[in-house]
């Protein structure tokens, strides 16, 4: 064999160049060293390996094991090799990955390198890419402003009723008698004689001008019934006198006695209201429509107003509900007043123009509550269901007990209205099963 080979191609492995070959500039061959004795020195251990080419074999171009060489020319430096399943940044890194690391740049959290977002799963990267959502920009907006007006409205709903609730008087009323079916509620007008709204004549103790029975039957039917203040009962404990004289003997409970046998339902809640309150409460939502069949101007009452219906406000419409003795049917006809006025009352305290104005709501609130006696355990949500279920019965009609003689004469109380247990009994079971049927109501 020749001591002169041809130059190595650059590219390790390739052919060998003709003799006289000049290598391109800024390639990879390199001269080959020679010995002073003109013989090619050998090439060290290990160089002449290509990328694929482990350490532990021969090169070929006669690297040291090479049969027929004692020494071959010295190799080029080996590159440095890269695992193409590891890429340059580690195990399981994506090249685009090894990029950004080569570049002085992180992956960004979430990014798996293939444009994906969300760390890549057994079965290819999952796309955790967030979707828009399909409901409308202004339809979302306004069912948030719904939800914060709702909001505001339950807050400032449970704020009012917590105030009228502690501005409310209680009194222990109730008896412990068996309950009855159904839901009875006993409303007291009451005259102390201690406010403004009503002249003192020298009447002493309290007296009750009104007193009204609601009942809410077990099958939902509601009845408001007026029980004269002149009927005669037996008063436990005191004998015969008339009913508003049991206010007088023994205040609320005894009232709550008396009616309870004279009716025979138990009374559920006790809810009293003084006079000077009617005029208050009236004044807060502003008016009530209340209608009359003829002139009247009553001294006595203070009651003025001519024939037809008027806006009046709470003086005029005390006045109203206590006027008697210009009406030729005393007791009987102020019972149909009263009534009268209740449902104009519930009317106008439902009206849009009170219940969606916050300044009447507190007004309302704070009249009603501040002139307002209760039984133990009836607050002013009691108080509201009271005035849903009145105005439910003054919409099916008006009711009165039978009545006997509306003139009878007693010995010691004078004229009083006298009625006959058995026809009280069975209007009262009527009453009582929802069986009743009141009397159309007018206008």
């Amino acid at each position: 064999m020749s001591d002169q080979h041809p130059p190595r191609s650059p590219r390790p492995g390739g052919p060998r160049r003709p003799s006289g070959h000049r290598a391109r500039a800024g390639g990879s061959a390199r001269a080959v060293p020679r010995r002073t004795d003109g013989a090619p020195a050998p090439r060290p251990r290990g160089e002449g390996q290509g990328p694929h080419r482990s350490s532990g074999h021969a090169d070929r171009a006669g690297g040291p094991g090479r049969r027929g060489d004692a020494a071959g020319p010295a190799p080029t430096r080996p590159l440095p090799r890269v695992e193409a399943s590891t890429g340059a940044g580690g195990p399981g890194e994506h090249p685009e990955d090894a990029r950004a690391g080569a570049w002085g740049e992180e992956p960004q959290p979430g990014h798996d390198g293939r444009g994906h977002g969300g760390p890549a799963g057994p079965g290819g990267p999952s796309r955790t890419r967030r979707r828009r959502s399909r409901i409308p920009r202004p339809m979302r907006l306004g069912a948030t402003l719904a939800v914060l007006l709702l909001v505001i409205v339950l807050g400032w709903g449970a704020g009012l009723t917590l105030w009228a609730n502690s501005r409310i008087e209680h009194v222990d009323a109730l008896s412990e008698a068996e309950n009855t079916p159904g839901t009875t509620y006993l409303i007291a007008g009451s005259d102390k004689r201690d406010g403004e709204a009503v002249n003192a004549d020298g009447t002493e103790g309290a007296r009750t001008d009104t007193i009204m029975l609601l009942h809410k039957a077990r099958g939902g039917k509601s009845y408001l019934i007026s029980l004269p203040r002149d009927t005669l009962v037996d008063i436990p404990g005191h004998g015969g006198y008339k009913l508003n004289a049991a206010y007088s003997f023994g205040g609320a409970p005894l009232l709550v006695e008396t009616v309870e046998e004279f009716t025979g339902l138990t009374i559920d809640h006790y809810v009293e209201i003084g006079f000077d309150g009617v005029s208050q409460v009236v004044d807060a939502v502003g008016h009530v429509n209340l209608c009359i069949d003829q002139d009247v101007d009553d001294e006595k009452s203070g009651l003025k107003m001519t024939e037809g219906c008027h806006d009046v406000g709470g003086e005029q419409a005390l006045a109203f509900v206590r006027a008697r003795y210009f009406d030729p049917t005393a007791d009987i006809g102020r019972q149909a007043r009263q009534q009268q006025f209740v449902s104009a009352l519930m009317d106008r305290a439902t009206s849009p123009a009170v219940l969606l104005n916050p300044i009447t709501q507190v007004r309302l609130a704070g009249a009603g509550s501040g002139a307002l006696t209760t039984s133990d355990g009836t607050g002013i949500v009691d108080v509201a269901r009271m005035a849903l279920t009145a105005r439910s019965a003054m919409g099916s009609g008006s009711l009165s007990i039978p009545v006997e003689d509306p003139e009878y004469q007693t010995n010691n109380s004078g004229v009083a209205i006298l009625t006959d247990d058995e026809d009280i009994k069975a209007f009262f079971e009527s009453v009582a099963d929802g069986t009743a049927e009141p009397e159309p109501a007018e206008g």
